[in-house]
């Protein structure tokens, strides 16, 4: 074998060895910004004394998400080729691209000597489609999620709105800064009388899938409490109308119909929670609400409890993701909600922001959604 062949053949074997490499250490997280850290240092790791990686779509230009090595070498011009391209200092530019040909940025790489060769080039070449590829792959999840975090949000902002005789404020927290939604919401429809009915459930898992059963369980809630029916009735006819749809994921659900003329309310719960209710001085109590099945079992069996309610009482509904942590009994999660000391608060937002606060809710292990709600007080009038 001639000299040339042994080169050519040592070339091979290393172009080889850098892609296995290249294939194991690049796009281990859907991170973007990690992927081009990868790819720099595996650069300077192989192939270059500098390594940068420049990412497109933030603006006009190039933004440097990632440097390894001796970054002054960079310093040089830079090849504006949309393929690989040279320059003296040994300073060559390659292009992060997809398979489809959309480029997100760019792979700066220089050393000192020697020039690269058509190995090393390949190598590059490779190495910046791999990245690319890969942060191709998470701005499209990244899109994807966004879009789940939107419609759900758009869904659950605000509940409708209950009656003047009632006040209530919400929050919702998706799980996460990136975590794809579930399907947690709240609701309150207005009834005749001056009643109103409180609603908050939760439908099974996550993503866009949960956020649309969560919808259609909301739009008929909405249609079977125009009837008027009691609370629990309007789970019978809840869980019948689920079963009915196989693709339907079960959900849990508690409804509270309150009547701030004669100061009562109303529960009945289909596997939810219970609710709590806070006293002006003092913590909390849990309202012990007959548990049915989750919606869309078509088992029913539910059961409604009245309990008196008062002008000087706050009503919390909520969601699991507010109380429940890995590893601990749901009794000593309650117990924790019901220590609160929130009743003194001036207004029910400030109220809701304690709750989340206390719990600390922000950093919950799923979405969390949270209803306060407490009677108008009649205003005094003179005779």
């Amino acid at each position: 074998m001639s000299e040339r062949d042994k080169s050519e053949q040592g070339g091979l074997e290393a172009r080889l060895r850098a892609t296995e490499e290249a294939l194991e250490r690049i796009g281990t997280s859907s991170d973007e910004r990690e992927t081009c850290r990868e790819l720099a240092a595996f650069l300077v790791r192989t192939l270059c004394d500098a390594a940068a990686v420049e990412l497109t779509g933030r603006g006009a230009g190039h933004e440097r998400v990632a440097v390894a090595g001796a970054a002054d070498l960079l310093a040089g011009p830079v090849p504006e080729s949309a393929s690989v391209a040279r320059a003296p200092a040994y300073l060559v530019s390659v292009p992060l691209t997809t398979g489809s040909g959309e480029i997100h940025g760019r792979l700066l790489a220089a050393r000192t000597h020697p020039a690269f060769d058509d190995h090393e080039l390949a190598t590059m070449r490779f190495a910046a489609r791999l990245a690319g590829l890969h942060i191709g792959h998470a701005r499209l999840l990244a899109a994807t999620e966004k879009t789940a975090v939107d419609l759900q949000r758009a869904l659950v902002t605000e509940p409708g709105r209950p009656h003047p005789n009632l006040e209530i404020a919400s929050r919702y927290l998706p799980l996460g800064g990136r975590a794809l939604v579930g399907g947690d919401w709240f609701e309150a429809v207005r009834l005749h009388f001056g009643r109103t009915l409180l609603v908050v459930g939760d439908v099974m898992g996550h993503g866009l899938d949960a956020a649309v059963d969560m919808n259609a369980y909301r739009a008929v809630l909405r249609e079977i409490a125009a009837t008027d029916l009691a609370p629990h009735r309007v789970l019978r006819q809840m869980d019948a109308l689920s079963a009915a749809d196989e693709a339907r994921r079960p959900a849990t659900c508690l409804l509270v119909r309150v009547d701030p003329a004669r100061g009562v309310a109303v529960y009945a719960s289909a596997g939810h929670l219970p609710p709590a209710l806070f006293t002006h001085d003092g913590g909390g109590e849990l309202l012990d609400v007959p548990v049915g099945p989750p919606l869309g079992t078509g088992i029913g069996g539910y059961e409604a409890l009245t309990r008196p309610i008062s002008a000087e009482q706050i009503l919390l509904l909520y969601t699991d993701g507010l109380v429940e942590r890995r590893g601990e009994d749901i009794d000593t999660s309650l117990a924790r909600l019901t220590a609160l000391r929130v009743g003194a608060r001036a207004g029910l937002a400030d109220v809701v922001d304690a709750v989340c606060d206390g719990l600390d809710a922000r950093h919950a292990e799923d979405d969390v959604a949270v209803v306060a709600a407490r009677l108008r007080p009649r205003p005094v009038t003179g005779r």
